[in-house]
């Protein structure tokens, strides 16, 4: 028996914006559906909202988001969570990094680390706390 898990962000009328954002940090493919294509047209205003998000790539990544249901309380939190993403390869976890600079606050400089040859913290422009590190030596 395998299981996995999988990040599920939400949002308040970002998630759509997010979730491009993450398919062109981290590439794949964005499936999505909205309030309206799901019938929920009680509300107009969330007809172009996002039920159903995810990104998902050939190397395994995958995140999903969603803009929360109509009239449900949205409070981003602080500190709540974060997503950690940990690789192999330096040069990939730096590309995924330069990709959530645009508009984040950095929290820990990409740079070596005590537990890692490379790791970082930042809060992208959405909210959302990612961390990354590359795989140290196995000793």
């Amino acid at each position: 028996m395998s299981i996995e898990t999988t990040t599920h962000l939400n949002f308040d009328g970002q998630a759509r914006e997010a979730l491009d954002h993450y398919a062109r940090v981290f590439g794949g493919e964005v499936a999505s559906m909205t309030y309206g294509a799901m019938g929920a047209t009680d509300e107009p205003a969330w007809a172009d909202r996002i039920v159903f998000g995810q990104v998902t790539t050939e190397a395994g990544f995958r995140i999903m988001a969603f803009d929360v249901w109509p009239g449900q309380p949205y409070d981003q939190g602080s500190n709540a969570f974060y997503v950690y993403v940990h690789g192999d390869d330096a040069a990939e976890v730096e590309r995924y990094w330069a990709g959530l600079l645009d508009g984040a606050e950095v929290r820990q400089p990409l740079g070596p680390s005590a537990w890692a040859p490379l790791a970082g913290q930042l809060r992208d422009r959405f909210g959302v706390v990612w961390a990354l590190d590359v795989a140290g030596p196995q000793g």
